[in-house]
């Protein structure tokens, strides 16, 4: 098994299928709302670029657990057409993160695809905030696409990025919306990302105090952390189970197995690692892929989480 020192390997590829967005939050882009968020032609892979290389990673790696993401992939025109292909190849964990705008038209399509589960990034219930976040009012529309999901059956996530001064209102109102719909939420610290790997801590809002604010209305207990996971997570006095996926305060470094594709053909090992390493042209050479694999393993932080100046958007988030 390919492993670093510390026995760390890579088991779930997060893929980057565009870099575009149709929202404009504030922790992800500095980018005015009145630009559209584009990605150039030249060099973007296609479904069956992305299908090959998945395939020979899969090969090296079996790998246990495909993520979608972006940008926004669901802006990816293909993307019924690339759940099938990977599928195909032997990989029935097929997953997505989306902000859900497009989610009401096209959850059926995914789900006639074989898409396994979906994560929707959902910061507010409030419009305003949602607004002050997003720079979009797409609010009513996301929660018909969560709830059109739900409804013909395919699993959902909420994922919550808490920040100071803007949504910490929204942690109780979002665990409750939660608990009605009997699905499970993750608030998650905001990243020393992109614009903000200098900045963060003007919006950073800790586990700690992210558990404090749950505390005032409900009492809870840990439950064990699987290994590899991104969160920890609690369970309350009336059953209900949340998590907290805390980089900055509590990382996961030392058993993280995630490797990204960007939509080049660049892998990272980590996201504290700006540098990819493109694998288009060599991904069915066996010893070049083995190399370049070696390399993104040497990315991964030992403890703590570095951050970068690259916006998660082209890194596969």
């Amino acid at each position: 098994m390919l492993a670093d020192k510390y026995g760390r390997t890579f088991k779930t590829l997060r893929v980057s299928l565009t870099n575009a967005c149709n929202l404009f939050c504030n922790y992800c882009t500095d980018q005015p709302a009145s630009e559209k968020a584009s990605q150039p032609e030249d060099n973007v892979l296609s479904t069956k670029d992305y299908i090959k290389i998945i395939n020979s990673l899969h090969n090296r790696l079996n790998l246990e657990t495909i993520r979608l993401t972006g940008g926004e992939p669901l802006l990816y025109k293909d993307i019924s057409n690339l759940i099938e292909g990977i599928r195909e190849i032997g990989i029935k964990n097929v997953k997505l993160t989306t902000n859900a705008v497009f989610l009401k038209e096209k959850a059926v399509p995914l789900k006639n695809a074989g898409i396994t589960n979906i994560n929707v990034s959902l910061d507010s219930l409030d419009p305003e905030s949602f607004f002050k976040i997003s720079k979009r009012r797409n609010l009513k529309k996301i929660l018909e696409g969560i709830d059109h999901a739900l409804a013909i059956g395919i699993p959902v996530k909420v994922n919550t990025v808490v920040m100071k001064g803007m949504n910490t209102d929204q942690i109780l109102p979002l665990l409750e919306f939660a608990r009605e719909r009997s699905i499970s939420i993750r608030f998650l610290e905001v990243m020393k990302m992109g614009h903000l790997h200098n900045s963060y801590q003007d919006l950073y809002f800790s586990q700690e105090e992210i558990l404090e604010k749950i505390a005032e209305q409900h009492q809870f207990i840990p439950m064990d952390r699987e290994h590899g996971a991104t969160a920890t997570y609690w369970i309350t006095d009336k059953k209900q189970v949340f998590g907290i996926i805390a980089n900055e305060s509590h990382p996961f470094c030392g058993d993280c197995n995630r490797l990204r594709l960007d939509s080049y053909g660049n892998i990272y090992g980590c996201l504290s690692n700006d540098n990819g390493i493109s694998i288009k042209d060599h991904s069915d050479d066996s010893l070049k892929l083995e190399y370049s694999l070696k390399q993104a393993l040497l990315q991964k932080q030992e403890v703590q989480f570095a951050g970068s100046v690259m916006s998660m958007r082209y890194i596969g988030g």
